[in-house]
């Protein structure tokens, strides 16, 4: 149950605060006058949509906040939750929009405990039902008439149509994939012989070194250059070693010569010692380089057939390279990607007629978890429809007629059923779909006997209606506001009426109105500056919605003046009569219904079944802070 609401900033509303009771609440006032903007806060701090100008005008933050007394089911969600409840029986939902250059961003959170979009929506679910003005054009729409019959069916069909959703997502898989086989079949045989004949071509160069191209290569350039070769490792050797021209002296011999004077000099003067060192370990290594040419010249030999094996790899190479390089590396990576893809195109996975039994078992699994959805649709619907007829007669529409139609469609992810709600008003007419025949009379209070069919299984115990009386007047209008008193029994309700006779049967009573203050000196209307000066600018007014709780007295004068709108008048002090006359009426007609309804609801609620009697004169509403010229 909502226990109390404070806003701050939102929209017409600079500061507020209402504490609720049990039973029925109305809120009342002049077209345009803020009433909705309170039910949009309760939405908003569940998680509603926010437009772009909630913000009051010139502020940068708003803030709503919403208390709620915890039921048990709610308790066990918070404890799901991990969420701890205040007092262990109180829930405060909190909604902060804050403005910034990008548009504004906002926050929720519950008792404190920063929350997800999903979270408060799962919530909002349990403590509010919100039936808004624009509803009864949804009415017309079939996929939100089979929500609300599946919503009625309760938690056994609502698995069902899980149950179908996976089914039908399964299925979907399959015959995607089995399609796909069908419209690549031709390409898959082409690519085929494609990658057949380039992986032939491949393996039968017998790849296997990435550089093999570059060995190849330096073998060919030593191949055809041995003569060369050999004659310049001869020549290489002489000068290192046994330079045999005339007069020429080979290396190693003056190195040799050079230790010898070293070697004397090291008797006479230590300090030569590395400079000998240095000379013995470069004969050492010229001694070596000369073994190592000489063994190279001898082993150089001409070998014109390898040079003919070399240079015709080389040929095969390049040519693979340009084929499927550039590069040899390349060309053996699309080998290895070659054969993979081969292997997936030959029958690693999947055959056509192993995606076609799939298939037709995925459909086969659809088609039953749809037909048992389709069963439990049938008992909900009868269930629904002798429920919605009980509710709707005593809205004056005694021998109205109701029927849920479910024709089978196409299997989807909510089942193959199409809901049509068919209504027929009036004896003798035959049943219509709802939005073709139904007035918009008819339609509000088809949207009520509906919305009062699902409080007796939805766990929420707020109800709020916005102008659910809409288009309707007299014996209707009355009979509309004794359903709405028996919901208040059993519900907490709030609601946005016009109607005098709907307005008189609540237990909480608000007048909404808009006041047009001087934020300077606080006062409402073209407030002087406060030293009694010169009336404030208009550009210095600014517009708030204020809230009154009404008492006895208020709330006469509150229903004359919706019965004639000339209360306060003194132009027609006659009608301004009639009006308060006409309001003391409904009010003692209201009292003498209570009296009624008390009776009948200690013995039953309806249904044939006991019912608990709630108290109407507990936690009385007000408004705190917030007071109103009305109120002064």
């Amino acid at each position: 149950m909502l226990l109390s609401l404070r806003i701050e900033n939102f929209a017409l509303i600079d500061h507020l605060e209402l504490d609720f009771g049990s039973g029925l609440h109305v809120l009342t006032g002049e077209t345009g006058a803020g009433k909705s903007i309170i039910l949009d806060a309760i939405d908003a701090a569940l998680g509603g949509k926010i437009s772009g100008r909630s913000i009051r005008t010139g502020e940068e933050r708003a803030l709503i906040e919403a208390t709620f007394q915890a039921n048990l089911a709610l308790k066990e969600w918070f404890a799901a939750e991990e969420i701890e409840l205040i007092d262990d029986v109180t829930a405060v939902c909190t909604r902060e929009i804050v403005a910034n250059q990008s548009g504004q961003r906002n926050r929720s959170r519950i008792n404190g405990v920063l929350v997800n979009k999903q979270q408060m929506e799962a919530l909002r679910d349990r403590l509010v039902e919100i039936t808004a003005q624009g509803q009864t054009v949804q009415l017309g729409q079939p996929s939100l008439q089979r929500d609300w019959l599946d919503s009625f069916g309760g938690s056994a069909l609502l698995k069902q149509r899980e149950v179908v959703s996976k089914a039908f997502s399964t299925y979907q898989q399959a015959s995607q994939a089995l399609e796909k086989r069908r419209q690549s079949e031709q390409q898959r045989l082409q690519q085929l012989d494609l990658f057949q004949y380039q992986l032939q071509d491949l393996n039968g160069a017998n790849l296997s070194e990435p550089d093999e191209l570059e060995q190849l290569e330096q073998e060919r350039k030593r191949l055809g250059h041995s003569v060369e070769l050999q004659q310049q490792s001869f020549q290489v050797y002489q000068a290192i070693y046994e330079n045999e021209n005339e007069g020429g002296e080979a290396c190693a011999d003056l190195l040799g010569k050079a230790e010898n004077l070293l070697t004397d000099m090291v008797r006479f003067d230590d300090q030569v010692q590395p400079i000998l060192d240095m000379v013995l370990s470069a004969l050492a290594q010229i001694e070596e380089a000369g073994q190592q040419i000489n063994a190279y010249g001898d082993g150089l030999e001409t070998d014109p057939q390898r040079l003919q094996e070399v240079e015709e790899r080389i040929v095969e190479l390049k040519q693979i390279c340009r084929k499927y390089g550039p590069t040899l590396a390349d060309a053996i990576a699309l080998q290895h990607s070659l054969q993979t893809e081969l292997e997936e195109l030959t029958g690693a996975g999947q055959s056509l007629e192993e995606l076609e039994q799939t298939a037709k078992e995925r459909q086969k699994a659809l088609t039953q978890a749809c037909e048992k959805l389709t069963g439990l649709r049938q008992a909900t619907a009868n269930d629904l429809e002798s429920r919605l007829v009980a509710e709707l007669k005593p809205l004056a529409m005694e021998k109205v007629q109701f029927k849920v139609g479910i024709s089978a469609i196409a299997p989807t992810a909510a089942g193959s059923d199409r809901i049509t709600y068919l209504f027929s008003p009036n004896p003798g007419e035959p049943l219509q779909p709802l939005t073709e025949i139904a007035s918009g009379g008819e339609m509000s209070r088809f949207l009520l006997a509906l919305q009062a069919c699902f409080s007796q299984v939805d766990s929420a115990e707020t109800l709020v209606f916005d102008e659910i009386d809409v288009g309707v007047s007299g014996r209707v209008a009355q009979a509309i506001a004794e359903k709405l008193y028996q919901l208040g029994r059993h519900h907490q309700v709030l609601c946005v009426t016009h109607q005098p006779i709907v307005a008189a049967m609540a237990d909480h009573h608000f007048h909404v109105d808009k006041q047009v203050i001087d934020p300077g000196n606080g006062k409402t209307g073209k407030a002087t500056n406060g030293n009694g000066a010169k009336p404030a600018k208009d550009a210095d007014l600014r517009t708030v919605v204020r809230v009154s709780p009404l008492d006895s007295d208020q709330r006469r004068q509150e229903l004359a003046q919706l019965a004639s709108g000339q209360v306060g008048s003194s132009e027609n002090a006659t009608t301004e009569a009639a009006a308060y006359a006409f309001a003391e009426s409904l009010l003692a007609q209201a009292a003498a219904l209570r009296q009624t309804g008390s009776t009948n609801v200690n013995s039953t609620n309806g249904n044939g079944s006991k019912a608990k009697t709630t108290k109407t004169n507990e936690a009385k509403p007000k408004v705190r802070k917030a007071k109103s010229a009305r109120q002064a």
